[in-house]
């Protein structure tokens, strides 16, 4: 099921997103089952998002960042066509193949990362998904295995961080 609207971009300064579009409570409402209100936004047929359909008493809304804003051309207050479907993934947002690869040689990595929370599975897809060069995506991934396998399958992400540099410092070596 997919949906087509036109909604415009608002603004709310004092939260910690401050852009984003209100999603008419008939449209939303097709998109939750249950806790799971994960969609595939498609955004003036240019940006597509994996996010939530969130919620609060105003409503329901969809988030944007800035660099995404600037990335579509568009203002607060400007209509934006979105194009909304049930996110159809195993985990909410499509799995880099480079880090499918990783996981899928380390079964007792895969074990620890399907322990993880939905949100924090997220969280690490995201961390591979947002590099462009498959190279380091591979890196990225091989060093949140590393991480994982270190400490038990504990995601702590201070400790993650200084494995990412070390897989860094380590390429610059070589």
């Amino acid at each position: 099921m997919k949906e087509s609207v036109r909604i415009i971009l608002e603004e709310k300064p004092d939260s910690l997103w401050p852009l984003h579009f209100k999603i008419p409570k008939a449209i939303a409402k097709k998109f939750m089952d249950g806790d799971n209100k994960r969609i595939k936004c498609i955004i003036n047929s240019t940006l597509t998002l994996h996010s939530a359909m969130l919620s609060n008493p105003e409503g329901y809304f969809i988030m944007l960042s800035k660099p995404n804003a600037r990335k579509l051309n568009i203002q607060v207050g400007e209509h934006a066509h979105l194009e909304i479907e049930k996110e159809a993934s195993k985990y909410g947002m499509p799995m880099p193949e480079e880090m499918e690869m990783v996981l899928d040689s380390e079964k007792e990595t895969l074990e620890y990362f399907e322990k993880l929370t939905p949100g924090k599975q997220r969280s690490l897809i995201y961390l591979v998904r947002k590099i462009k060069n498959p190279d380091i995506k591979v890196r990225r991934a091989l060093s949140i295995v590393e991480h994982l396998k270190r400490e038990k399958g504990i995601l702590d992400f201070k400790k993650l961080n200084e494995v990412i540099k070390e897989f860094n410092q380590r390429e610059r070596l070589f």
